[in-house]
């Protein structure tokens, strides 16, 4: 009874301090440079640096058309644009907990433009690029833009993009003449 009462405090006392050591945490990160890849550690908190502008909803607020103007599934979020080419965006203007790969830390974003119709343009000419702001670090990886469709979401082109670092990131969107940018806080 004994051995198993310590066994409990132990794995308590164990979970507590991983609880403590998340507020800034060294995040193992590696990212792919040429054949030869290159890990390191770097100290990034959850919350977001005093020096990264984050994106925030513009004023007056952006509205997509219908039947886009719903935020019904995307709770905690806003949209960002305009009419030719919108994305959405945490309301705390961070992406946290993002998988990490060889590549980076990976996330799916969506976009948006009046018109798009998702069985009508399969691969849209949608490039996105990004630059981290405030370290030095090599650009993000973007995939090909995709279609996407779905009941919630409507007709949307997607991305996904590994980021090679945590820390303060923009994303540009260019589709055609419409271009688009946004600051995001990727944080552990």
């Amino acid at each position: 009874m004994y051995k198993l009462f310590s066994f409990i405090i132990i794995i308590f006392l164990m979970g507590c301090r991983d609880v403590v050591a998340q507020e800034n945490q060294v995040i193992p990160t590696s990212s792919a440079i040429s054949e030869t890849s290159t890990s390191f550690t770097e100290v990034v908190p959850k919350i977001p640096a005093a020096n990264c502008s984050m994106t925030v909803p513009q004023n007056p607020v952006f509205m997509p058309p219908a039947p886009y103007n719903t935020l019904s599934s995307f709770k905690d979020y806003f949209w960002f644009g305009s009419n030719s080419l919108w994305t959405i965006i945490p309301a705390n203007g961070i992406w946290n907990a993002l998988p990490l790969n060889s590549e980076g830390y990976t996330q799916k974003i969506l976009w948006w433009r009046e018109g798009y119709v998702w069985d009508q343009e399969p691969e849209p000419n949608l490039i996105v690029t990004g630059e981290r702001l405030d370290a030095s670090a090599p650009p993000l990886l973007a995939s090909k833009a995709t279609n996407a469709f779905a009941s919630d979401i409507g007709s949307a082109m997607m991305v996904s993009v590994d980021l090679p670092t945590l820390g303060c990131w923009k994303i540009n969107g260019k589709y055609n003449d419409a271009e688009l940018s946004f600051v995001i806080w990727v944080a552990p």
